[in-house]
């Protein structure tokens, strides 16, 4: 079993042959595969055989097997597989606007240069790709330099909050970056200072009750001072 990391398309050999310590083992049967798909061999030694590969794109990649049949049974595995890719920045990153207003998202790829981006909103449990020629009143996507992408969403409303995804398109695979949009009216930032408000109005409207009781209060204790003295009169 052997792995094989790529870090650009190219062109590969693969080859099994028999362990010198079993010369005596006739070969009636070998197979290649990748996965269960039957691979035709192109060259063959005595006791080697190969297959040759143009790996361009991540569907090439995968497990590739060998297995010789005779008396006994031999497997060799070989693992194609491409560099580690490198994180999207701006993954996980949230966003808060507001109703009406635009917002630009932006994913950058450091160490490798995508020969494509894409862009994805999560509606529920299934992922949408925007399309900004269908909806150039809504989005517009700038992809300068290449190792950058913006998002610009247009007039935004309550809907358009939710997950977005930025996808790197290599050669040999694609990474992803995460960004959460969350969109307030303008009514929350003003919630707090209606309640501050409301508590002040309700705050001088005991006051100017305590008051008018307190009048009230005096002018009745006045009044019964001066009909005592009328009576004494």
């Amino acid at each position: 079993e052997k792995h094989i990391t790529l870090d650009s398309p190219a062109n590969v050999e693969l080859s099994c042959s028999l362990p010198s310590k079993y010369p005596h083992l006739k070969i009636v049967q070998v197979a290649w595969k990748k996965g269960n798909e039957t691979i035709k061999h192109i060259n063959k030694t005595e006791n080697s055989w190969s297959i040759r590969l143009t790996v361009t794109n991540e569907n090439e990649l995968g497990s590739y097997t060998c297995t010789l049949k005779g008396k006994e049974e031999f497997k060799a595995v070989f693992h194609l597989q491409g560099k580690s890719l490198p994180k999207i920045e701006g993954k996980e990153k949230t966003i808060i606007s507001y109703e009406g207003d635009k917002v630009v998202m932006i994913c950058k790829s450091s160490n490798y240069t995508p020969s494509t981006w894409n862009w994805y909103l999560t509606n529920g449990s299934e992922q949408i790709a925007i399309n900004e020629s269908l909806l150039s009143d809504k989005y517009v996507i700038d992809r300068v330099p290449a190792n950058t992408t913006h998002l610009k969403i247009l007039k935004l409303t309550k809907k358009d909050g939710g997950a977005y995804w930025c996808e790197a398109v290599f050669k040999l695979g694609k990474s992803r970056g995460k960004l959460k949009l969350t969109v307030l009216t303008f009514m929350v930032p003003l919630t707090p200072f209606l309640a501050i408000v409301a508590e002040v109005v309700i705050l001088v409207a005991i006051i100017f009750l305590c008051e008018v009781y307190s009048k009230k209060k005096v002018k009745s204790a006045e009044d019964e001072k001066e009909f005592e003295q009328v009576e004494q009169l």
